[in-house]
């Protein structure tokens, strides 16, 4: 009889527990959940702090033209791929995919999307300003990289974590992956998508979502 009163509060209890919690995080502005940190960490015992992996200096040319480095996505979220333009496989999934995060973050100030072709040779600046143009790129939220095979892959490998294969980015060798990487504020990798899937993509808008508020919040602090 006892466990079957105690077992009738503790239905009565939890939901007011749970709905005490939502809205004391909502009232602060808590986002609901923190996503995890991807990468080798280091823990500094001097300063009790953790150090987590971060995405290395790189210099690459967009398809304006210009200079694309770390500078540029300082203070922003971002969404990384590699990709080819002549791909006839899983490239224009992705590219198709990606398409709807340009346009669910569209003008957000926060957010930029780098797509890295993995065929610089045959990816100049003028063939992936076309490819820009025909997935409906109208401002500089999208940007689509060129520049030295070697940084190109190193960055794939070392710095986003999206391919294990060895390799140099000497003339054989070639990356070919659908993943794409969820990079924060502070060059920290945060999630990893399945760029063919539809459903992982609407999971990567999601988490966009979350980490833009969870670093609104920590700017309110």
């Amino acid at each position: 009889m006892k466990n079957k009163v105690y077992f009738n509060w503790l239905l009565i209890i939890l939901p007011i527990f749970f709905l005490v919690w939502f809205l004391i995080n909502k009232s602060e502005q808590k986002p609901l959940r923190l996503l995890p940190y991807f990468g080798k960490k280091k823990y500094n015992v001097t300063f009790s702090d953790t150090t987590y992996h971060t995405v290395k200096p790189f210099c690459f040319k967009n398809q304006y033209n210009e200079n694309v480095t770390e500078q540029t996505t300082a203070n922003k979220i971002y969404v990384t791929d590699f990709f080819f333009t002549t791909c006839q496989s899983i490239c224009p999934i992705m590219s198709t995919e990606l398409e709807r995060v340009y346009k669910a973050f569209y003008n957000n100030p926060n957010f930029l999307i780098l797509s890295h072709t993995v065929e610089p040779e045959m990816d100049t600046v003028f063939v992936l300003s076309k490819y820009a143009k025909l997935h409906g790129v109208t401002n500089k939220q999208w940007l689509f990289l060129t520049g030295s095979k070697k940084d190109l892959y190193a960055m794939a490998r070392t710095s986003y974590l999206l391919n294990n294969e060895i390799g140099n980015g000497d003339e054989d060798d070639f990356i070919h992956t659908q993943n794409f990487a969820l990079v924060d504020f502070d060059k920290h990798l945060r999630g990893f998508y399945d760029g063919t899937d539809s459903a992982e993509v609407s999971r990567l808008i999601i988490d966009i979502t979350l980490l833009l508020e969870e670093y609104e919040f920590k700017n309110k602090k």
